[in-house]
């Protein structure tokens, strides 16, 4: 029994969903998403929201009944309001430069590191140690994020380095605590 899988989506107003052939289209105000599901998977549109129902009750199709209603929820959420990741950079030296859509990354290498950003997110640096990622993909949204914390992870001893606006990064104590 799915819990996940079971629950009715609303859908919001100015959002239309509609199925088509196992592809699960959203289109919203801030733009538009498609998915296609597993065919073991029934995706309805009705008056008082989308239901999510499997064909039969092998493994699989047990896994993929709530995945498939989450992604469809996230596909919803992100075109009536979007999804964003806050990133903050630690350390002497390092910074953000958000030049068009290109990031300069400054993290204490020899060189700075130069990411493009992709044509369906949306980088606004809110200060040279502060970004901010924002698009209507929740998939792609963190997926560039952990790609720009992965060049320089946030270290315990100092605590220099990438890392989310939120996170709190357990420090250790260092060689002082061996005397």
């Amino acid at each position: 029994m799915s819990r996940i899988g079971n629950r009715i989506l609303s859908i919001p107003e100015g959002v239309e969903v509609t199925v088509n052939d196992n592809i699960v289209n959203v289109k919203g105000p801030k733009g538009e998403l498609s998915l296609k599901i597993d065919n073991c998977i029934n995706v309805e549109v009705k008056e008082d929201g989308v239901h999510t129902t499997r064909k039969n009750e092998i493994k699989t199709s047990k896994q993929m009944h709530g995945t498939t209603n989450a992604n469809i929820n996230n596909m919803i959420e992100g075109v009536s309001k979007g999804f964003s990741k806050s990133l903050e950079i630690i350390g002497v030296g390092y910074n953000f430069q958000v030049k068009g859509n290109k990031l300069n990354i400054k993290a204490g290498f020899s060189h700075p590191v130069e990411i493009e950003v992709p044509s369906n997110l949306k980088i606004e640096g809110i200060s040279n140690t502060e970004i901010k990622i924002s698009g209507i993909d929740k998939q792609a949204v963190g997926e560039f994020a952990a790609n720009i914390r992965k060049i320089r992870k946030p270290e315990p001893y100092k605590g220099k380095g990438i890392r989310y606006k939120d996170e709190k990064v357990r420090r250790k104590e260092g060689k002082k605590a061996s005397k």
